[in-house]
């Protein structure tokens, strides 16, 4: 590789984001230049890695990188130093910081790397400002408050120059002090006009919000705090080098109140004490943590895997002793190396931060306080469902009960049988109080183990309602009672069809009981028998056999119309899962009607989003997922949200359906239910309809961080592919590579290819749109590969074709050219079919543009003319105007390379007249139309053109 070559090189590394990517190509640029003589360009590489290590998050190694370069300047000064001079003072602020960050590395080097700093200052001329700035720091960082506010004296007084922090960062550090000694409301002050200007610094905003964070909510800006921390975080999320702000983030959510909220921030970021930028920064960001982790409760935090330690849920509590004690163990390193107690004290400060004040919502997610995450969380501003407005009270039983333990029992199961939960409960408690089981003959105690399953039943403990009616079974046969085994032995097969190493047994037991039902039972438990097999074959999604049992019950049910009600709900149910949806909405309409004359709410409720899922009319799926919303019980007003969000987001109401995922996702957190990771997925694609993307994204992060942890890799795909368009949308273009590289990563199987290659083509179109177009060709070299694996030549061709475009703007002519002929290999097999689609004919036409602007760059001029020769023709057969127009205006400027201005005259004259006003085309094709007509000898025309368009004559 020529030494041009490796400027080329090291030109591409320098647009690579920080971090580890860039960091292992510096590292492999420095091992080929050492191998050259090339000084300039080993100086100047050491520069752009010194920078690249900081920014990346290893800063320890640019210790060396700034070292090599300092030796090499100061030992025999070059005139390529001078042209780099400004970069490697400023990078001894780098040092002055770095070094204080490891405890290793003596104090006395500190001040010796920050008097050398002084040295070149005042050899330079320049102000010692920020060479008093970086005094400060080191005696802040010890402890001395005498010395820190003597050298801030000097720092705020001394001039600034080119050598001082930026507009942004100065303040940040002033901001930080200023706070730290008890002067919010000036660090507000100061901050105020900073914020109202320019940032362009790569660590502004972030840097200051995160400083101010303090300030506002000590000064009352609670407002002001939550958008600093919400725009702070969002730019500091993907940097190592900011592990120790993000700390300051997750001290900010357990301060006011966001103890869930600091949990996942702990959670997302906690590999990452696997390989910190620095001690100083795993000291901080570990003291943060355990002080959150303290707050969480009986709670675990995700811990991914790293070497020697598989991936593993951990309790918070132990997660939280075992971080504070990393911090203190570092804060003592700290000190021994400072000869002071100060980072012991200042990190004992951290790990007693508790929530303190009122409560300030952050979270775009969760909409009140977790119950989950402390034991007076609850009083703290979770308010529970039944209390919240719209919510009827729980109801109390008003009926009159029987002294009869076998009628109080008959009384209980009647009541459940009409879901009126209160008079069911009611006469299980007189039945608990007055009887023991010991006194009572096997039937009635069979009979209360029954009621007692359909207890954890409701309570959704299926494993203890298998139990009990296995017991409640065996009872019942010991006694010799057929007909009451029958019922239970249909309740158990519905149960156990629910888990697939049960669901044979299931199945025969709910049969069989429906049957044997059909010979003994009344009209009633025959219908209820053969509901019961339909259910246990829903469960198994035999929907045929399903519908089938329940065409065995007559239309009344055997009289009881809160079980037709039921049927006529679970004849929609199997409708629906047989995709037969125009029935399956009748049924639900029926049972809609049923429901409502029965005045149960839970049928009403359930009757309802069966209507909401199989209506065509979005609007009326709202209109019934309102009305469930209304009567809904506290217990199912969780998919009774998601339904209605759902719905709203079908019918073109994104904004309200994002306060209703919001709900649902809230109600979720609180009653510790799985799913929330989905809901967050579908939340966040709701954020992002409505345009609110920083929302999207910051909730689309939670919810791939959630499938992961449960091992849902497909919808953790999916959920990164749309957060990367959110990225996209937010100008974040580089974590929206990092993502689609992520994903070309995990879709590596061959099921994959088609999916893999679209990502890959995606990051190649964010990448050339970025000008970045060495590395958007290379994607797009692997997203046509993945397309011909796949067998996808169309696709392939358009891929290529990105790719031609891409290597020609990176001044790669060579590559461009070789990809055209490739292309055009590809290109003349679809040409070959008889009648090509017009998405073929749009491929081959844009192929053969892209072909002609690679040959003119190569002054192949005529062989570029005779590609074009039909193209636009063929593009205005499919409609594609504008391109056929783009084309013509190419052939015009090839017509004039070729000295062939009376062929290029008309043609540029009719497309000028096509091109609608003001136009990006219109002043090229004027352009070179008065380009033709000074050829064409007719200057006062081509000066008119040029007038009327505002051309520079000269350009």
């Amino acid at each position: 590789m020529s030494d041009e070559d490796l400027w080329r090189v090291l030109r591409g590394i320098a647009d690579m984001p920080y971090g580890a990517g860039q960091i292992a190509a510096l590292e492999q640029l420095l091992r080929r230049v050492d191998a050259t003589d090339d000084r300039h360009l080993a100086y100047v590489t050491r520069m752009q890695a010194t920078t690249g290590y900081v920014y990346g998050g290893e800063p320890a190694k640019s210790f060396v990188t700034f070292s090599w370069c300092l030796s090499e300047f100061d030992r025999d000064p070059q005139p390529y130093h001078q042209q780099h001079l400004h970069q490697m003072l400023w990078h001894f602020k780098y040092m002055v910081s770095g070094l204080l960050e490891f405890p290793e590395v003596p104090l006395d080097r500190t001040y010796a790397v920050l008097d050398d700093m002084e040295r070149h200052y005042r050899a330079g001329g320049h102000s010692l400002q920020t060479v008093h700035k970086h005094r400060f720091r080191v005696a802040d960082h010890v402890g001395d408050a005498e010395a820190a506010a003597h050298w801030y004296r000097l720092w705020q007084t001394a001039p600034r120059d080119e050598l001082s922090d930026c507009a942004g960062c100065d303040p940040t550090s002033q901001v930080g002090y200023l706070a730290a000694t008890g002067r919010d409301a000036e660090a507000v002050a100061l901050a105020e006009p900073v914020l109202a200007g320019r940032l362009t610094c790569t660590e502004q905003p972030q840097a200051i919000l995160t400083a101010l964070l303090l300030p506002y909510l000590r000064t009352g800006r609670g407002e002001s705090a939550r958008d600093a921390h919400r725009e702070a975080y969002r730019k500091l999320r993907g940097s190592l080098a900011d592990l120790w702000d993000i700390g300051d983030h997750v001290e900010f959510c357990t301060l006011t109140g966001n103890e869930a909220r600091a949990v996942e921030l702990v959670e997302r970021h906690l590999d990452w004490l696997d390989r910190p930028p620095s001690p100083a920064a795993a000291m901080h960001f570990a003291a943060t943590a355990a002080a959150a982790l303290r707050q969480a409760g009986l709670a675990t935090v995700y811990r991914r895997a790293a070497a020697g330690r598989p991936a593993a849920e951990v309790p918070a509590s132990a997660l939280a002793a075992e971080l504070a004690d990393r911090a203190t163990e570092l804060a003592a390193r700290f000190d021994a190396r400072n000869g002071t107690t100060h980072q012991s004290e200042w990190i004992a400060r951290r790990l007693a931060v508790r929530p303190g004040g009122e409560h300030l919502p952050l979270s775009a997610s969760v909409r009140r306080r977790s119950a989950r995450t402390g034991g007076d969380a609850l009083a703290g501003g979770a308010t529970p469902a039944s209390e919240r407005p719209g919510r009827a009270p729980v109801e109390v039983s008003t009926v009159a009960l029987p002294a009869d333990a076998d009628e109080l029992l008959t009384v209980a199961e009647k009541s459940w049988g009409q879901h009126d939960r209160a008079t069911f409960r009611a006469a299980l408690a007189a039945y608990d109080d007055r009887f023991d089981a010991a006194d009572l003959p096997p039937r009635t105690v069979a009979h209360r183990l029954a009621l007692r399953a359909a207890e954890r039943g409701d309570e959704d403990d299926v494993e203890g309602a298998v139990e009990l009616n296995r017991a409640a079974l065996d009872l019942y046969r010991s006694a010799g009672e057929e007909l009451p085994a029958q019922v239970v032995a249909g309740r158990l097969g519905v149960l156990l069809t629910r888990a697939d190493e049960h669901a044979e047994e299931g199945l025969t037991l709910a049969r069989e009981a429906a049957e044997a039902l059909d010979r003994l039972g009344d009209p009633r438990q025959r219908a209820a028998g053969y509901d019961r097999l339909a259910l246990a074959l829903l469960h198994r999604q035999r929907w045929a056999d399903a519908l089938a049992a329940l065409s065995r019950i007559p239309a009344d049910a055997g009289g009881d119309e809160h079980l037709a009600a039921r049927i006529a709900l679970h004849r929609a149910h199997l409708l629906e899962g047989s995709d037969r949806v125009d029935e399956a909405l009748a049924a639900a309409v029926q049972a809609r009607r049923m429901a409502r004359e029965l005045g149960v709410d839970e049928l009403i409720t359930a009757a309802c989003l069966a209507c909401a899922r199989t209506v065509d009319d979005p609007a009326e799926a709202v209109a019934a997922c309102d009305e469930a919303l209304r009567v809904a019980p506290g217990d199912a007003e969780l998919p009774v949200r998601v339904a209605r969000a759902r719905a709203l987001l079908s019918a073109g109401r994104a904004a309200d359906a994002v306060d209703d995922f919001v709900e649902a996702v809230t109600l979720c957190v609180e009653r510790d239910a799985e799913g929330d990771a989905f809901l967050r997925w579908e939340l966040a694609n709701a954020y992002r309809v409505v345009g609110r993307l920083a929302e999207a994204a910051e909730v689309a992060e939670e919810a791939v961080l959630g499938l992961d942890r449960l091992g849902a890799q497909a919808e953790a795909d999916r959920c990164r592919h749309l957060l990367a368009g959110v990225y996209g949308g937010l100008g974040e273009i580089d974590p929206a590579l990092a993502l689609l590289e992520q994903l070309s990563v995990n879709l590596d199987g061959p099921d994959n290819l088609p999916i893999r290659a679209q990502v890959l083509e995606e990051a190649g179109g964010i990448l050339y749109d970025a000008d970045r177009d060495a590395a958007a060709a290379e994607r797009f070299t692997a997203a046509a590969t993945a397309y011909r694996l796949a067998d996808l030549p169309l696709d392939e061709l358009r891929a290529r074709r990105r790719e031609a475009y891409a290597w020609f703007w990176s001044d790669n002519l060579p590559e461009a050219v070789r990809v055209v002929e490739l292309a055009d290999g590809l290109a003349a097999v679809l040409a070959g079919q008889p009648e090509p689609p017009p998405p073929v004919t749009y491929e081959l036409a844009m192929m053969a543009e892209t072909g002609a602007r690679v040959l003119t760059g190569e002054g192949r001029a005529d062989e570029a003319l005779a590609r074009l020769a039909g193209v636009p023709d063929r593009l205005r057969s499919i409609e594609a105007f504008g391109e056929a127009a783009q084309v013509e205006v190419l052939v015009g400027e090839l017509l004039l390379r070729l000295d062939r201005p009376v062929e290029a005259e008309p043609l540029l004259r009719r497309v000028l007249g096509g091109l609608p006003a003001g136009s990006r085309p219109v002043r090229q094709t004027a352009w070179l139309l008065a380009r033709a007509l000074d050829l064409l000898d007719r200057p006062a025309e081509a000066a008119a053109l040029r007038q009327e368009h505002d051309l520079d004559p000269d350009d």
